[in-house]
């Protein structure tokens, strides 16, 4: 029967579900006893709350997790985080690997699906890839935070508090075991804000770009080709995102440093090298990890837009990171600058990109938009409070972010049952959930006539 039942159902609505399952087991989990540092029950709407914002990597928190949660209960929040940033479908198919169990043709279409691939090529192989590369980066973190941790903590809780906080940052979960101030207290740390910003940018550039850059690699020191060819030879989704990625970093870093300049709620008592080194963390952080080096609810106005632009757009496609995708952004701006110089192809390093990605791109940035516009009125309804807190809070919500104007905390059960819905929307994508109540494979058999509308 329950394998009739899955046959049913289409590749979104199993990882949807299998996304829901993983959140609703981690709560009951949770809720338990001897999960709290105290020894009592948690309230299960909190229960939930955390679950959620650990497997959709999101770094939103309603208790404090330093004091709340016992041992066992961190540890269950970081195989949470680790779930939710492999992804539910690669993580098990990863078990059945290693336990020796064979993957069928309706895995791979899962699992392909799972990855937002568009080919079956290679799959098992580029999964193995992701388990190696996420092992050697988290370890590879852990050991250079623990340069610092030690030091500062001890021993066991340095290893500790390494280990889990490099997992955190390359799953772009933003969860953090300092206290109720984040980085904060590293906040002239270079060290501790290189290797964090390393994380982010790691798990938010996407797998596929990994696997492309690895290649580059490989052709340059191995093939001998040359550094002008290997660049050539890179997909233009690794082009598109490495440069859409690195805009993005320094010119939201540019702007934070200049209209925080000054603000002594932020940066302005900094160092000159402290506001820079600040601002770039701010910028790499809003995309979409959730740590944050000052207080978020000090920022000027004009830079709570900038992050609300950055946390919608998020990190890149097939990685750790939420929001609408860098290469979505790229190919609306892409697309926007086609139609003004009145081309009629998409041509970007010499490749034409489909007509059918330009619709998707857009498709997912209107419906993201939208859920956003209807969660900032249903949460202002809820809470009250500044209409500015209210869309930053559920913005970064639904791009996974984690970062909050200090309102996370007054929220109330209806407010806390809204942002968990966008956080959960948020990993898997709110165009998903629409695809998941439209079960309808019927294909169009009918064409109609065409006729023209005037836009604009």
């Amino acid at each position: 029967m329950f394998k009739t039942l899955i046959k049913e159902l289409s590749t979104t609505q199993i990882i949807a579900l299998g996304f829901l399952g993983t959140i609703f087991i981690g709560a009951f989990i949770l809720c338990l006893p001897f999960c709290s540092s105290n020894g009592t029950f948690t309230p299960f709407i909190d229960a939930l709350f955390t679950s959620t914002t650990s497997v959709c990597v999101t770094g939103l928190v309603v208790v404090n997790t330093a004091s709340h949660w016992s041992l066992f209960g961190k540890i269950i929040i970081l195989i949470l985080i680790q779930l939710g940033g492999l992804g539910i479908v690669s993580f098990v198919t990863g078990i059945m690997m290693i336990a020796g169990s064979r993957i069928t043709l309706s895995d791979r279409l899962l699992l392909e699906d799972a990855l937002n691939l568009s080919t079956l090529k290679g799959l098992v192989r580029f999964l193995k890839f992701i388990f190696k590369g996420t092992f050697i980066i988290e370890i590879t973190g852990a050991i250079c935070y623990s340069f610092v941790f030690i030091p500062d903590y001890g021993l066991i809780k340095g290893l500790w508090f390494s280990l889990f906080h490099s997992v955190s940052a390359f799953c772009n979960a933003g969860i953090d075991l300092l206290g109720e101030n984040s980085l904060e207290i590293y906040a002239s740390n270079v060290w501790i804000n290189l290797i964090t910003m390393f994380l982010i940018i790691s798990g938010g550039i996407g797998f596929v770009v990994w696997k492309d850059i690895m290649d580059g690699f490989k052709n340059h020191f191995i093939k001998g080709f040359s550094f002008k060819k290997c660049l050539q030879k890179l997909r233009l989704h690794t082009k598109i995102t490495l440069i859409t990625t690195a805009i993005l970093i320094f010119g939201g870093a540019l702007l934070i440093f200049l209209i925080e300049y000054t603000n002594s709620d932020t940066i302005g008592n900094m160092s000159f090298s402290g506001k820079i080194i600040a601002s770039f963390f701010q910028s790499v952080t809003l995309r979409t990890a959730g740590f944050t080096t000052f207080s978020q609810s000090g920022l000027r106005h004009g830079t709570v837009l900038l992050c609300y632009f950055l946390m919608i757009i998020g990190g890149s496609s097939i990685g750790t990171a939420g929001g609408i995708k860098t290469t979505t952004a790229a190919t609306l701006f892409l697309s926007t600058r086609a139609i003004v110089k009145n081309k009629n192809h998409l041509v970007v390093f010499r490749k034409n990109i489909p007509h059918q990605t330009v619709t998707k791109a857009l498709a997912i940035t209107m419906v993201s938009i939208s859920f956003l516009l209807l969660a900032s009125f249903s949460l202002y309804q809820a809470e009250g409070g500044s209409m500015v807190d209210v869309v930053y809070e559920t913005t970064s919500a639904i791009g996974t972010v984690g970062l909050t104007r200090d309102f996370t905390p007054k929220l109330h059960l209806l407010g806390k049952l809204i942002i968990i819905i966008c956080m959960y929307l948020g990993r898997i994508g709110p165009i998903s959930m629409v695809i998941f109540f439209n079960n309808d494979r019927r294909k169009e058999l009918v064409s109609f006539p065409h006729e023209d509308i005037t836009v604009g």
